[in-house]
């Protein structure tokens, strides 16, 4: 039996790990179950798994819980109440599926405590990917994708040796707005940058797809994750999502990994590795299965992959400035502040703004993110 924490359970990673332990309630158990601020989905998720520990790292949310619940799950509130869950003692994996550069604290929190993790937040590699992977061999645990395209490569790579990768060919759906070009793009509103065509997933993460944001930290990811250089890393458009991603081998070689657009797969493979569980997943049928197409990415139209690549070559500090501004910009477009192309202005003007710290430490990583959300922030007055 396996002892889980999931950092993030109320959002859709968290919800959809919590379908997969419905699934094999013979080999998980849920120890932790932490949140933001949404107490009655947590409440829910509370009496259906009974942790030994639940968090609202808001503190009204969980005065609201505390208000409500009497059973013997402890409770907990604030923000150091969440970082402190990602080390529960019982727990032996811990699910990182919360949002964005919050995610770095918890995640080292767990390291620290020699917790294998389960890796839904990019944003921790994204920003400090040497700090992370360091510690994580220093503490001898094991970090496993739960991004569809990264778990795709960790399944190609099984047998292989790292050194004889060629080339990680990276898919991407290309957003809602593929093949359109940037005068087009001028106007686009909420709802339409968050129709995207093939995955269901939180606002934030949509945004980011739709302005190939989140394919340029996925490539930043990769790079730490599998030990390769940048030029190493190629996105391909492959809008069916069928394709997950794929291993060029130095022989020419490519292995691909194919499924439906389903992020449950890749987190119960994360889950259960080294071995494969059944599941009532939806399969793929070749027989309706009519094209699988592939482009090459518009970097000068959808800028976001391109600033990416820039700030992950800079290396240092610069990946976490990048990440810092499309945070802030991400958000302030959600919240009808600016439009959706401000969004790149906002990342570049930043990115130029500062200069980049060689071989930060954490300390300083967590100055930059500070430094630049306050810059973007600036600009959003203009």
């Amino acid at each position: 039996m396996k002892n889980i924490a999931v950092l993030g359970s109320t959002g859709s990673i968290g919800t959809q790990t919590l379908e997969v332990v419905r699934g094999h309630k013979d080999m998980f158990h849920i120890s932790v179950l932490a949140a933001n601020a949404s107490d009655e989905l947590l409440e829910k998720q509370i009496r259906e798994f009974s942790p030994e520990l639940a968090v609202l790292s808001d503190e009204a949310a969980y005065k609201r819980l505390k208000a409500r619940y009497s059973g013997p799950t402890k409770l907990m509130g604030g923000r150091q109440a969440f970082v402190d869950a990602a080390a529960f003692p019982e727990a032996d994996t811990v699910v990182t599926s919360m949002m964005g550069f919050a995610g770095l604290e918890p995640t080292m929190k767990a390291l620290d405590a020699r917790k294998d993790i389960a890796l839904a937040n990019k944003e921790t590699l994204v920003v400090a990917g040497e700090i992370v992977m360091r510690r994580a061999a220093e503490q001898g645990v094991s970090i496993l994708p739960v991004d569809s395209e990264h778990c795709a490569f960790f399944q190609c790579l099984q047998g292989e040796k790292r050194e004889t990768i060629e080339k990680l060919l990276l898919t991407c759906s290309g957003g809602p707005f593929r093949g359109r070009k940037r005068e087009e793009l001028i106007g686009a509103t909420k709802a339409q940058v968050l129709a995207h065509p093939t995955w269901n997933m939180g606002q934030k993460i949509t945004v980011d797809s739709a302005s190939l944001v989140n394919k340029g930290l996925e490539v930043i990811e990769a790079k730490w994750l599998y030990g390769v250089d940048y030029d190493q890393i190629q996105v391909v458009v492959h809008p069916q999502s069928i394709i997950h991603s794929m291993v060029q081998f130095c022989d020419g070689s490519v292995i691909a990994q194919l499924g439906c657009p389903d992020m449950k797969l890749p987190i119960q493979y994360a889950l259960t590795y080294p071995t494969r569980q059944p599941s009532n997943f939806e399969r793929l049928d070749f027989w309706k299965l009519k094209d699988l197409t592939f482009e090459e990415p518009d970097t000068e139209t959808f800028k976001g992959l391109r600033f990416a690549y820039e700030a992950g070559r800079m290396g240092g500090s610069m990946p976490c400035v990048f990440n810092a501004a499309n945070e802030v910009a991400v958000g302030a477009f959600l919240k009808g502040e600016i439009h959706f192309l401000d969004i790149y202005d906002i990342i570049e003007q930043t990115m130029l703004k500062r200069e980049c710290v060689i071989e930060p430490t954490l300390e300083e990583l967590f100055e930059e993110d500070a430094w630049a959300r306050t810059y973007a922030a600036s600009l959003l007055k203009k």
